[in-house]
């Protein structure tokens, strides 16, 4: 398998029209941190992004920064670091889940499974702060989309298609993106000791008030484990998130105190010094980062978050679980075999609404179990009718999303 690396957009689409000529389907990537999400592609080569990096435009000022996409994770932070600045949509570092060093994956990446960390129900995801790109496509097209603010955005708002697609419709070759300030300071109120349907009843009606939590999250007791020792905890923890100025977040708390008390749970606070770190465990899945067998990312009406992890219980699913989005996104980890697990899991969901990804697991048991939620006809159909659009010849990708794309 040859790797082709291209610098330019128009090298790019070079290796795509030469793939195309010569009938050979690519397996497109950046740092490879992320290879092991979704379906194994079918490529007979490799075109990575790990050649175009690069800061090509930053003002803080304008909140706004132009870059590669083979331009790493770690190389994005600590420049938006040095001014007090972020990626509020905090997006997911895979790199516990499959064992690479933190923040080694690249913004394209990024973009391209539409990441998003505990802030998803406040700010969005990666699709939500695209302002614009340059990409080729699988018909070797260069096109832009989009600007470097928001009303320049015209036409089809092919960003939103583009976060989430996988690689599997075009090759990023430049990205802008929307950052936004950091927060003044940030902390952390601790429920210990609800159940988890009260821990969801309380993040759900937390989400409805009117004291601005931006994070959600339920650790079941035994869960917090693998946590390190300033957030471990022998019971199950109900966390809240509060951010912006100091007097704000003190005053929000109390009253958060005061709303809550009637549930019988204990009241603790994660200090602003350890309040990142935690959400950053929190959006890594660290919780069941070590846990053995395959992991899940299922997505539902918050609402319904514990009722369906007691229903998958009841069908001999044991899974080890957590929360996050005030219970609308299951971080599920279970020794059950693929195979086994994933019609349980997908059927046992159909009465709830939403959407099971196999996040972690064997080459094997992705490549005989689907690994996105199974789409119904007519979505089906229009998704393969896109896909034609951008990439007629299935070069790119190839079988990454669905076995027939």
């Amino acid at each position: 398998m040859e790797s082709f690396a291209p610098e330019r957009a128009e090298d790019a689409a070079d290796v795509i029209k030469a793939a195309l000529a010569n009938e050979t389907p690519l397996a497109v990537t950046g740092r490879q941190t992320k290879d092991a999400l979704g379906r194994p592609v079918a490529g007979a080569h490799t075109l990575s992004a790990r050649g175009l990096t690069g800061i090509h435009f930053y003002e803080p000022s304008e909140l706004v920064v132009s870059l590669g996409p083979g331009t790493t994770m770690r190389e994005l932070v600590d420049l938006l670091d040095q001014n007090g600045q972020e990626l509020a949509f905090e997006p997911i570092d895979y790199g516990h889940l499959f064992d690479h060093e933190p923040l080694s994956g690249t913004i394209g990446g990024t973009v391209a499974i539409n990441a998003a960390g505990p802030r998803r129900i406040k700010s969005g995801a990666a699709r939500d702060h695209l302002l614009g790109f340059t990409a080729v496509s699988g018909r070797g097209d260069v096109f832009q989309s989009g600007g470097r603010v928001m009303k320049n955005v015209t036409g089809y708002d092919l960003s939103k298609l583009m976060a989430g697609s996988y690689g599997t419709l075009a090759v990023f070759t430049d990205l802008t993106l929307k950052v936004l300030p950091k927060a003044e300071m940030e902390e952390t109120l601790l429920l210990t000791g609800l159940d988890e349907a009260a821990a969801v009843h309380v993040m759900t009606e937390a989400s409805g008030l009117p004291h601005e939590v931006s994070s959600f999250a339920h650790l079941p007791k035994g869960i917090t484990t693998d946590l390190d020792d300033a957030h471990r905890s022998p019971d199950a923890i109900t966390a809240l998130r509060l951010e912006g100025p100091e007097v704000s977040v003190a005053k929000r708390k109390q009253d958060l105190i005061e709303h809550f008390k009637a549930t019988g749970a204990a009241f603790n606070t994660i200090s602003p010094n350890h309040s990142r770190s935690f959400w950053q465990a929190i959006k890594d899945c660290r919780p069941l980062a070590k846990r053995p067998g395959d992991v899940w990312r299922i997505s539902t009406a918050p609402a319904n978050g514990a009722a369906l992890v007691e229903a998958l219980r009841q069908k001999a699913i044991a899974p080890a679980a957590y929360y996050d989005w005030a219970g609308g996104l299951i971080w599920l980890a279970t020794e059950t075999p693929g195979s086994t697990a994933a019609p349980t899991i997908r059927e046992t969901l159909k009465p709830f609404g939403g959407h099971a990804t196999l996040v972690r697991a064997t080459k094997t048991v992705r490549t005989s179990t689907p690994v996105f939620q199974p789409q119904p006809p007519a979505l089906a159909a229009l998704t393969a009718r896109i896909k034609t659009s951008f990439d007629p010849e299935k070069i790119l990708n190839r079988g990454r999303m669905r076995d027939d794309l």
